[in-house]
């Protein structure tokens, strides 16, 4: 697995004052670890728009801060993004001790076609889009992979079992807890005979109370 990286700087402007750097196209972070006090840092836009979708939140990353000795192994603990245009607006990292066993959730990727859905119209559900590990910092896997092409019926189904574990890593999980199923397409029954029973209404009786309105969404406080 490719090693990712990033170099922070210290940052001194706080509260929302913030603005101003995101506006120079800086993003402030926080750095925070165990028995280490909480650091105010920042780092260019861009380096986090690239690190970002391939670490998650579970795929280490060695960081650097400006004017300190060493580097930490980190994890993306939070990322706030703007509720309309979904700009980052701040990043949590956490330093751990990587000889000590941590717990993170690592997603369950689908490989392949199912048969059962190519061939049959089955919908292919999967219950679990991340399962629990416990490993130390360096041994947590990106991802784990299944492969749904043995799925050519509506009887068969992918549990945790099933999954390639390195013997140093831990699902926290039952085993024969479901992954993955195709399960028969559903079908709609009586809509016809509902439309032909609201033509038939009385002249001049008044139909029955519409739907409840869409619900309009709530305004979101700007995040920090």
């Amino acid at each position: 697995m490719e090693t990712l990286s990033l170099r922070l700087s210290p940052r001194e402007v706080v509260g929302k004052k913030v603005r101003m750097l995101r506006r120079e196209g800086i993003i402030p972070v926080h750095l925070f670890g165990k028995g280490a006090p909480s650091q105010s840092l920042q780092l260019d836009a861009g380096a986090l728009r690239r690190v970002l979708p391939q670490a998650g939140a579970n795929v280490p990353i060695t960081v650097e801060v400006e004017g300190l000795e060493g580097k930490s192994t980190c994890f993306v603990r939070e990322v706030q993004r703007h509720p309309v245009t979904s700009e980052l607006l701040h990043v949590d990292f956490l330093s751990v001790d990587v000889s000590q066993k941590i717990t993170v959730e690592v997603p369950v990727i689908l490989d392949g076609k199912a048969p059962a859905v190519e061939n049959m119209g089955g919908i292919l559900l999967q219950p679990a889009q991340t399962l629990p590990v416990e490993a130390l910092p360096m041994d947590v896997p990106a991802a784990f992979h299944l492969d749904v092409s043995d799925l050519d019926d509506f009887e068969k189904s992918l549990r945790i079992s099933d999954i390639e574990v390195e013997a140093n890593v831990a699902i926290l999980r039952d085993d024969e807890e479901m992954v993955a199923r195709v399960v028969p397409p559903r079908i709609e029954e009586g809509l016809e005979g509902e439309l032909a029973e609201g033509e038939e209404l009385a002249e001049g009786e008044e139909p029955a109370e519409g739907e409840p309105g869409e619900q309009q969404p709530d305004d979101s406080a700007e995040q920090r």
